[in-house]
């Protein structure tokens, strides 16, 4: 793996000699994960669709817990199994059996790539001053560089995306608070059952989103890591980073 550059490893298990690194590594990626932009207009949703400030939050803050307990519980198989989640996924349901799910996350794939590309394009464009179409290809180039580089450089750039992005973010939330009455915004404890449940399972299907794939970003750790430091940074990451995007009042 040192003497390649490329990722040799695709559907075949990682060998113990190639294995590397400690379960805080899933902290940092998942944490880099979850703050941007496409989690802020995920959390919006539920103040946009008419649910109150205060118990949209909270209900986020269960979607995600719920729903990233699930998610890192898979990550704490890739230590164990060195597996992609998807290889995983056919003792489950067979080598025909699937198919389906695979079709299903083949989909979910493609939308989530779509829409990610979309918003960070956009953003990409305004930095640059060289407009959406532009700063779409320059995003959708670097993440298939990143692909292709695959497992060291990418939890290399969560290391750095979860200082920078919680730096960002909290930025941003001071320039929010100067800018919004927070007690205002929050003292409507209205609670309508629809709109709770809208928030938890915006954020839990976020959260679950990320099930087909998050073994792939822990199947090179050692195989003696432990199940449950993986899951916990896993959740850790995961939950704290989705959950510091606030819906937008």
């Amino acid at each position: 793996m040192a003497d390649s550059l490329v990722e040799r490893r695709s559907i075949d298990g990682v060998p113990d000699s190639e294995r590397h690194g400690t379960a805080f590594s899933q902290f940092t990626l998942w944490l880099g994960a979850n703050l941007q932009i496409t989690a802020v207009v995920t959390g919006a949703l539920a103040v946009v669709f008419g649910g109150g400030a205060l118990w949209s939050a909270v209900g986020l803050l269960v979607g995600n817990v719920l729903g990233g307990a699930v998610m890192a519980l898979h990550s704490a198989q890739g230590p164990k199994l060195g597996l992609p989640q998807m290889i995983q996924s056919r003792a489950q349901f067979g080598v025909k059996g699937a198919v389906v799910p695979l079709l299903l996350v083949i989909v979910m794939y493609v939308g989530f790539f779509a829409s990610g590309s979309v918003l960070a394009g956009q953003a990409v464009g305004e930095l640059t001053r060289l407009g959406d179409t532009a700063g779409i290809v320059i995003f959708a180039a670097v993440t298939a560089v990143m692909a292709a580089i695959g497992y060291r450089v990418i939890h290399a750039l969560g290391r750095v995306a979860s200082v920078v992005c919680a730096l960002a973010f909290v930025y941003l939330g001071f320039r929010l608070l100067d800018r919004v009455d927070l007690a205002e915004v929050l003292a409507d404890h209205s609670f309508s059952l629809p709109m709770f449940l809208l928030a938890v399972s915006l954020s839990a299907s976020w959260q679950l989103a990320f099930g087909p794939y998050v073994a792939d970003y822990s199947r090179y750790l050692p195989r003696t890591t432990s199940g449950r430091a993986t899951f916990w940074w896993t959740l850790g990451g995961s939950a704290l980073g989705s959950k510091g995007v606030p819906p937008r009042p």
